[in-house]
């Protein structure tokens, strides 16, 4: 389908508004052959999924927008992290009262979390939002109206293979001054969208649908991708980390160890000879399960 796995950019000429249409198709299929999802679960995350890219397209940055929702409710954990050259990966963890669809029901005490991480080691920017409206989408919207000050809109659809979105904001500015009403119309233009138009229909056919009325200027489409950064160097910086009082006993235990991803479930092993060489001198004196 034209336009899938891609982000689509366009602005109203003359008027103080810019939007965006995400379709993510191959994208989120990735992500929904590596893991299970219960369907409340698998909804919301292919929500983030979308929101995360869009979020990510109003920045200038280099690294990883993540978004999270955190909770002690059915809902666990959900993580959704973006990159800044658009590619993406998606996990969560959940408990087994999942009973209703709802974000209350499914994270009554949750909480949304948005870090920009520019992976340097750099300070990172983290913004929080109590998840106090009824949809991922309006908690989103909410979010952006306290934090800079300025009027969004933002629709969410997810299916079996495909999660789509499209965002509409106001920008600081006046825009035509012979159009005072721009952002009520473009707003209630947009509002007639449905779920089977934003998963279908391509992001030109969705905008001629929505906005045929109006001057819309096309910006050029950014391809989308899954990618999992995860790597076998990351783990051995972790298990470095943890140091060998943590990891020898599990060693001796388990005569290996296992670490898979929780994001695209690569597994990593190491044996006893990979756990030697990464301590090197400080476990010299492991005793050794080899008898002779």
């Amino acid at each position: 389908m034209s336009g899938s796995d891609t982000l689509q950019r366009f602005a109203l000429e003359g008027k103080a508004i810019r939007g965006e249409i995400v379709k993510l198709d191959a994208t989120w299929r990735a992500v929904v052959e590596r893991h299970v999802f219960v369907p409340p679960v698998h909804e919301l995350l292919g929500q983030m999924m979308a929101a995360t890219a869009l979020l990510s397209a109003t920045l200038r940055y280099q690294g990883s927008l993540i978004l999270q929702i955190q909770s002690s409710g059915p809902l666990l954990l959900a993580v959704v992290e973006c990159t800044s050259t658009l590619t993406l990966r998606a996990t969560a963890r959940w408990n087994d009262e999942i009973t209703s669809t709802s974000l209350p029901a499914l994270a009554p005490d949750g909480r949304l979390i948005i870090t920009l991480d520019p992976g340097t080691g750099e300070h990172r920017y983290q913004g929080i939002a109590a998840l106090e409206a009824d949809s991922l989408a309006g908690v989103i919207e909410s979010y952006l109206q306290r934090s800079e000050g300025l009027a969004a809109r933002l629709w969410l659809a997810v299916d079996a293979n495909n999660a789509a979105g499209l965002l509409l904001q106001r920008l600081p500015g006046r825009g035509d001054d012979n159009d005072i009403d721009a952002w009520n119309r473009a707003e209630h233009l947009a509002q007639t969208v449905t779920t089977e138009e934003l998963l279908t229909l391509t992001p030109n056919d969705l905008l001629q649908r929505l906005f045929h009325e109006e001057d819309i200027r096309l910006f050029e489409r950014d391809p989308v991708s899954f990618r999992c950064s995860c790597s076998r160097e990351k783990v051995i910086t972790t298990l470095r980390a943890l140091g060998p009082d943590e990891i020898l006993p599990l060693l001796e235990e388990q005569g290996a160890i296992t670490v898979d991803c929780e994001f695209c479930n690569q597994g990593y092993r190491f044996d006893r000879v990979d756990i030697e060489q990464l301590y090197a001198a400080a476990i010299i004196d492991i005793p050794s399960s080899t008898q002779h």
